[in-house]
């Protein structure tokens, strides 16, 4: 049964908004670093940024062995999932807006569902059906790919990213079974940080003086984000916690307003509105659909 807001749920609903403003202001560094780096190495510094903060964590609150008592072939998996997915996403807010890469990586939600049937067996009703499909229309219109329109390498990017992380998710809906929460981030920034750097060894480029402290920031903010997003799930009920990582948009359109001086378009808002909408609907009838199955 719901709980309602109580106290554990608003404290929740706090820590996750404070999650995506800091997913958010590590965005905005990565789309100031990609203006001088390629797109592996700064998902390769991303990674090695972020992995002394998070290992020092892991260490602290589980200790040594969790961390290489796990499932070797999973972990590898997100691995490159992970390097894809970074390397795409950076590639994307390097030629668009944040507020245009959020809006078409939304659709990431409604591909995590649909591939929770055939990876994980999990019944999904035509309601559901119904809202994925609306929401790839909402892709369809953020890409007008009939007019002027976004549809090139950096929108399909960010499809590519929003796929990434789809499978990601997944996995890790597997591997929480058996692995721990530290050494699913421990080793996957480790494995971004390594397997980026090497993709991005032959054209590095050497790190400007200027920069470490973007750097440094894109590695706290994305710690301390992980973190808080994995301390929001814990204490709240997913259903109410999932939907407040729309207020990326938010994030994305005040940052690229102040650092870029762009707003986006009629259409962009359109096609956001389109997936948002349809994650929220989702994300509706998913909390339904569970209460219905654990009344």
């Amino acid at each position: 049964m719901p709980t309602g807001h109580n106290p554990r749920q608003i404290r929740a609903m706090l820590t996750m908004l404070v999650a995506v403003a800091l997913f958010a202001m590590m965005d905005a560094g990565l789309k100031q670093l990609s203006a001088h780096y390629p797109a592996f190495q700064v998902a390769s510094l991303r990674g090695a940024a972020s992995l002394p903060l998070v290992l020092v964590w892991a260490l602290a609150t589980v200790g040594v062995a969790p961390l290489l008592k796990v499932r070797w072939s999973l972990h590898l998996l997100r691995g490159v999932l992970g390097v894809a997915m970074m390397a795409a996403f950076v590639y994307a807010v390097s030629r668009m807006p944040l507020s245009t890469t959020y809006s078409i990586f939304f659709v990431a939600p409604l591909l995590i569902t649909a591939m929770s049937v055939p990876f994980l067996g999990e019944k999904v009703g035509p309601r559901r059906w119904t809202a994925i499909g609306v929401g790839l229309i909402g892709v369809l219109v953020l890409l007008r790919p009939t007019g002027e329109g976004l549809v090139s390498l950096a929108a399909l990017a960010v499809l590519v990213a929003a796929l990434m992380y789809s499978v990601s998710a997944i996995t890790v809906r597997i591997l929480a079974r058996t692995d721990s929460t530290q050494s699913m981030m421990v080793w996957l920034m480790a494995m971004i940080a390594v397997g980026a750097g090497v993709l991005a060894w032959p054209q590095w480029v050497p790190i400007r003086s200027g920069d470490l402290w973007l750097i440094a920031g894109v590695g706290v903010a994305g710690a301390l984000g992980q973190y808080a997003i994995t301390e929001a799930f814990r204490m709240g009920e997913a259903s109410l916690i999932a939907p407040l990582e729309y207020t990326a948009l938010i994030w994305g359109v005040l940052l690229d307003l102040t650092l870029w001086g762009v707003l986006p378009d009629a259409i962009t808002w359109l096609g956001a509105g389109i997936i948002v909408a349809s994650g929220l609907y989702l994300l509706k009838r998913e909390r339904v659909h569970a209460e219905a199955e654990h009344p």
